[in-house]
């Protein structure tokens, strides 16, 4: 994708005022690791309202801050977490899954071959036929058209040389990736947390 598409997708940041005021599915809290880290940029790491005060009351977590809304019980008011951090460090794995999704991400959600963003799927390097494996090394993701006319040749038989040669990411190389895909929603009280390959707007 480029970046001036990324730029289109800036993430926009709702103010405190703006809190929801219709449904309490729409106040997800930000999940940060003990050391203020978001647990995952891509998909971001949120929990639903209802997970964070449970963790809250089983003292998992601490609250770094609040929505303006409140839960009640004939008891007790709570303001709703915004953002709060795990009081035990979770250290990620060094590799992640090799699933679909996370060859998309390390390959940005575009084709390998020609860089569209449309009618994705994923494309053996060297076919199977010709002994190519089912690896990180050796899978990229292609659009429907360009998995067609490459068929089962090589992209140097084929003329379509790769954009990028595929490899192995890590975590660190995903989550990095995934900086750059904001979601369309942003709690103003995140914005100390996050930090985006893109431009911000308020």
């Amino acid at each position: 994708m480029l970046k001036s598409e990324l730029i289109e997708r800036a993430a926009r940041f709702r103010s405190a005022e703006g809190d929801p005021s219709r449904h309490l599915n729409d106040c997800p809290a930000l999940v940060l690791n003990a050391d203020y880290t978001p647990l995952s940029y891509y998909p971001l790491s949120l929990w639903p309202w209802q997970t964070a005060i449970k963790a809250v009351f089983l003292e998992r977590v601490d609250i770094v801050a609040s929505y303006a809304r409140e839960v009640h019980s004939p008891s007790w008011t709570m303001p709703i977490p915004s953002v709060i951090a795990l009081r035990q460090y979770v250290k990620p794995s060094e590799f992640p899954a090799f699933t679909r999704f996370n060859l998309f991400l390390r390959d940005r959600f575009c084709c390998q071959y020609c860089g569209s963003p449309n009618n994705l799927t994923f494309d053996h390097v060297v076919p199977r036929r010709l002994g190519g494996r089912t690896s990180w090394e050796n899978v990229a993701t292609a659009c429907a058209p360009c998995n067609l006319k490459k068929g089962g040749r090589t992209p140097a038989q084929a003329k379509m040389p790769l954009l990028v040669q595929p490899i192995r990411p890590t975590n660190w190389h995903l989550q990095e990736r995934g900086r750059g895909f904001p979601p369309n929603y942003l709690h103003e009280t995140w914005r100390d947390w996050l930090y985006w390959d893109i431009e911000l707007e308020a």
